[in-house]
Order: structure tokens, then C-alpha cells, then sequence
């Protein structure tokens, strides 16, 4: 709709209530008295009367304290949503979306689970193999090799493939023993769909919620192996000078580094391709890893020693952050301009007597509360943006200056001064830089 609107295919707007264009108030006043009038489109809710063609009309005035309600409505609904969710969680009761691979729903009780025979199979297989001391890989060749369905293809018949990283994932699933774990994300808000992890301390654990898969001997013994334990790069002792940048350019995975024994050479290869080298997904992307390193320093060389600071000085000014906090700042302020046109509107609402003198005082605080908030977000927006601007030119002086002076920089150094290296198949090196001003020079 915001679409056609934009290339002039509508002139009006109609909704059943004001609801039915939205819950936030800022969002939907944004629409209303100021979207809408800048693009001469007239908005009708039906059952609100609101009508933006008239303006002599009432209920027009009263949509800011509309729009209000129906923010709180979800508020306090999203309160009780997540009230039951989490008494339900708290009993032990399976309230998720995907079941985990070897479960389904009860059909009789859909806060249930039950085995899945065809898949709890797979999941048993998986187990057993390592157990047995089988490695991630020779359990997913295995998987490959006998053409052992993925949960995806048996469930969505959607075209995906075992990995590894799947399989440590299932290896270290303790509701495979008959236990039931929940509330381990949750979403920021009611406005915020995005998920965050929680501290252990919220989660819901439950045990004997449902038959087990696996016994619980077996899956602790999994669980000391090193097959389960989770890879931390930062552990890792032996980097190569480029290790964890390089990124192939056909697929976006990672390049790795594996050493070849007979030719005590030192070989790239694209992850991808690796495990999944039958599957043709990508190409090997095997070189001398040697040669790569040595193209990359020579261009990191030649481009410090052809900068001179006042080059770098400048590139800074003309092109400020990588963040573009004006954009940011400019929004809160139209917010800010679109708060305070609110409450004039509210103000001569009390005045004709459409508002209580409690729902101003209520309402006004509500709108202060959020013009301070706005307000002190800005100043620090501003604050970070000029810090930023300050320290980037004397950042990449100092990187430059380190690199120089060093007759083989350090992988620390080379990760600060770059963000990845992409290697195509024909041997082709792009280089992006952490610094946005190198990019450009």
C-alpha cells in the first residue's frame, strides 16, 4: 500500500477503527498528521469517525489520545500473554513453536510432547555414533552417505543439508532425556521483535515432562566429549597472520587453513566447500596460503607508505562516521516537533472540555517522560559522534605508523586494520578495511 501510494495509484485510506492502522502512537500519529497530508491522502477509520477530509471534525482531534489506548491495550495484552506463557512454562508445558527433531505435539494435548518413531531413529543413530567416538564429520558423512533426511526435508521437504554445527547443536539438546527447557530468549518488548538471550536464572527447567530418547547415562557421557565442547577462536594458540578475515567471495563462508603434511605447505580452502565438497555447493578455493599473506602485505605496504597524514585528515572530515548518527538524530527531533504538536492539540482539548483535567495531567507526563528521553538520547548520539570524529584520524595514523614499523605485523594488528579479505575462485583479492577512509583512497 505505502508503495502505490508513493507512485500515486491511491488517494485514500480506509480502516475499520483506528486500531487496524496501528497500535504504536507515534507510528500512527506520524501516518495521520504527517505521511498522509504530505502525500494528499485521506484516511477514514469507520468506526472511530474519524475523517482527515473534514477538518472540522471532532473525532479527529481525539485520534492522538485513541492512538494512546490502543498502545496501552497491547501493552497490557503482551503483560498477560507473557504472565500465562510463563506459568505454562513453569509446569513444565511444551509452549514452543518447532519441535525439537524425534518429537511432535500430542495430537490430544499440544502442550505435549511425543516420540516421532521415524525421527527419534535419526536422533538415536546420532547419539550412538558418538558415543561409539565417532567425530562430527564421520557422523555427517555417514548421515550423507545413507541419505538420512535433515528435519527440514522431512517436515517441509525444503532442499537442506546435515552440518556440523547441527549435529553438535542436537548432541548437546537436553530435552532428548525427558526434560523440558524454556525462556532461554525472549523478545525486547511488546514494540521489539527481536530476541535476546536470558541469564540461566530465568530459564525453565522441568524434568519428566515427556518420554525420553535418549537415557540419561548416554547423553552425559556425550556431553564430557570433545565432539559437544564449543569452539572459542579466542582459545585458539596457533593463528596464521590472516586466520578468522578471509571470506569467500562465490558463497560468503569462511576460508580456512589446513596444512598440507607431504608438501609442509599451508593450503586455503572454502569451509563450504569442505563439508560439503559432494554437494558441489562452491569450489575449493585451494592456494598457497603463503602467497596470499605475501599479495596482502605488499598492498598493505604500498598504500601506507603513498598516505600522508593531511590526506588521511582529510578523508576523515569528508566523510565523518560510519555510523550515520545525523539521521538518527534528525528522527528523534521530527519525534520530538511531533510530541510537542500533540500536546498543543491536547491542551485546547481541555480547554473545549473533549479531555478530563486527569487524562491531561496523565497523558502530559507521558509526553514529557518521552521528549526528555529523546532529548538526552541526542545528546549523547552528538557527544559519541564527536568523540568519533576526534579519534579516527589519530586511530589510523597510529595503525599506520605500528604497521610500518613492524617487519611482520601481529594477527592482532591486521584484524584492526582490516574488517575481511574476500578470495575469489580465479585467485582475486578484495580487501575491505575497518577504517571507511581507507576504502576510499
Amino acid at each position: 500500500m505505502i508503495s502505490d501510494i508513493e507512485q500515486d495509484k491511491i488517494n485514500m485510506v480506509v480502516t475499520k477503527d483506528l486500531s487496524r492502522l496501528g497500535r504504536d502512537y507515534i507510528g500512527t500519529g506520524e501516518y495521520i498528521e504527517k505521511w498522509f497530508p504530505e502525500k494528499n491522502i485521506r484516511y477514514v477509520s469507520v468506526n472511530d469517525g474519524i475523517d482527515t477530509f473534514y477538518d472540522n471534525n471532532g473525532n479527529n482531534d481525539i485520534a492522538p489520545f485513541k492512538s494512546i489506548l490502543n498502545d496501552m491495550y497491547s501493552k497490557d495484552l503482551s503483560k498477560k500473554i507473557r504472565s500465562a506463557l510463563h506459568t505454562m512454562q513453569s509446569q513444565g508445558k511444551w509452549v514452543g513453536g518447532r519441535t525439537p527433531l524425534g518429537y511432535i505435539q500430542d495430537p490430544e494435548d499440544k502442550n505435549h510432547l511425543i516420540i516421532d518413531e521415524d525421527e527419534a531413529k535419526i536422533v538415536r543413530t546420532i547419539f550412538n555414533m558418538a558415543v561409539a567416538g565417532n567425530s562430527v564429520g564421520t557422523i555427517r558423512k555417514f548421515l550423507e552417505d545413507n541419505n538420512i533426511p535433515t528435519s527440514d526435508q522431512i517436515r517441509y521437504n525444503r532442499a537442506t543439508f546435515w552440518n556440523n554445527c547441527t549435529i553438535k547443536k542436537l548432541l548437546r539438546r537436553e530435552v532428548y532425556t525427558g526434560v523440558t527447557i524454556q525462556n532461554k530468549r525472549s523478545r525486547i518488548s511488546y514494540k521489539n521483535r527481536k530476541l535476546r538471550d536470558n541469564p540461566k536464572e530465568q530459564w525453565f527447567i522441568v524434568e519428566n515432562t515427556h518420554t525420553p530418547i535418549i537415557d540419561k547415562k548416554t547423553f552425559d557421557a556425550v556431553q564430557k566429549m570433545e565432539i559437544v565442547q564449543k569452539y572459542n577462536r579466542n582459545e585458539k594458540k596457533n593463528y596464521t597472520l590472516l586466520d578468522g578475515i578471509m571470506f569467500c567471495y562465490e558463497c560468503g563462508h569462511t576460508i580456512g587453513i589446513k596444512l598440507d603434511n607431504r608438501r609442509k605447505t599451508m593450503n586455503t580452502i572454502c569451509n563450504n566447500y569442505r563439508r560439503n565438497s559432494k554437494l558441489h555447493l562452491c569450489t575449493c578455493h585451494g592456494f598457497r596460503y603463503d602467497e596470499i599473506e605475501e599479495k596482502v602485505l605488499e598492498y598493505l605496504r604500498k598504500l601506507f607508505l603513498d598516505i600522508d597524514s593531511k590526506k588521511i585528515e582529510i578523508n576523515v572530515k569528508n566523510n565523518r562516521t560510519a555510523y550515520d548518527y545525523k539521521k538518527m538524530i534528525e528522527k528523534n527531533e521530527k519525534e520530538i516537533e511531533l510530541i510537542n504538536n500533540k500536546m498543543d492539540t491536547m491542551y485546547m482539548d481541555k480547554l473545549d472540555n473533549k479531555i478530563s483535567e486527569e487524562m491531561y495531567q496523565r497523558v502530559l507526563g507521558k509526553y514529557k517522560e518521552e521528549i526528555k528521553a529523546k532529548e538526552q538520547e541526542n545528546i549523547e548520539m552528538k557527544q559519541y559522534q564527536h568523540e568519533l570524529e576526534e579519534d579516527n584520524t589519530e586511530n589510523i595514523t597510529k595503525v599506520v605508523k605500528e604497521f610500518l614499523g613492524l617487519k611482520k605485523p601481529t594477527p592482532e594488528l591486521m584484524r584492526v586494520i582490516i574488517n575481511k579479505i574476500r578470495l575469489h575462485q580465479d585467485k582475486q583479492i578484495d580487501i575491505i578495511f575497518n577504517f571507511k577512509e581507507l576504502n576510499k583512497i
